[in-house]
């Protein structure tokens, strides 16, 4: 059953046949271990086709998730970065999920993961802290192709309301900054993510322009 759903996390749609024969055993088999993985919360869809089959989807819940050495090894280390980092509200949540993980890890994992934490040192530089919901806003803006409407302080201190085409979030050094079109300027812009407050709700949505090459590298506001 193991087998099963690492199977089906690997990619889409795959035939009862096609598991079956991955898997060695029958169609009945799959079928009921689907039953299973279903029963244990895991939303494993059924498609329509000629044979039919079946697809992993995304659940209300969070099951468990299967990984692999690297796979793990990263996770608890993207988790400890997190902790450190810049972004406002996670720092207990990625810990509390760190020490979950680190109990379910196997004891040669286990020693890699303690291993790179015990021989790294945070470097803790001052810098400007955003919260996670701000961040989730604007990337939800530029995935979504939709016009960001904010509260903007510039660097002389002076607030102003914008809007913009949003285009992407980058992290650099200890600041997060968004690089997004500024219609009002004909122009692009890089502005500070620690500087401005998202309105809602988002503004309509507009056709991506093509960004120059050094779009955001100057013109900060």
């Amino acid at each position: 059953m193991l087998r099963l759903l690492s199977l089906l996390q690997q990619h889409g749609d795959w035939s009862g046949p096609q598991l079956a024969d991955r898997l060695g055993v029958t169609v009945r088999t799959v079928r009921r271990d689907v039953d299973r993985l279903r029963e244990l919360g895991y939303p494993v869809h059924a498609t329509i086709g000629n044979i039919g089959g079946y697809r992993l989807g995304a659940g209300a819940a969070m099951p468990p998730l299967l990984l692999d050495d690297e796979e793990a090894v990263a996770v608890a280390v993207g988790l400890r970065t997190a902790a450190n980092g810049t972004v406002a509200g996670i720092e207990e949540t990625s810990l509390r999920a760190l020490a979950k993980l680190e109990q379910i890890l196997p004891p040669r994992l286990r020693y890699r993961v303690s291993a790179l934490d015990a021989a790294t040192v945070a470097r803790h530089r001052p810098g400007a802290v955003v919260s996670a919901e701000v961040l989730t806003t604007i990337a939800a803006a530029c995935r979504d192709h939709q016009r960001l409407r904010m509260d903007y302080r510039g660097h002389d201190g002076t607030d102003t309301t914008r809007t913009v085409e949003p285009r992407k979030l980058v992290h650099a050094g200890r600041r997060w900054y968004l690089v997004a079109y500024d219609p009002d300027r004909a122009d692009w812009r890089t502005f500070r993510v620690d500087r401005l407050r998202p309105r809602t709700p988002a503004g309509p949505r507009f056709s991506p322009r093509e960004q120059p090459r050094q779009a955001g590298n100057s013109g900060r506001r």
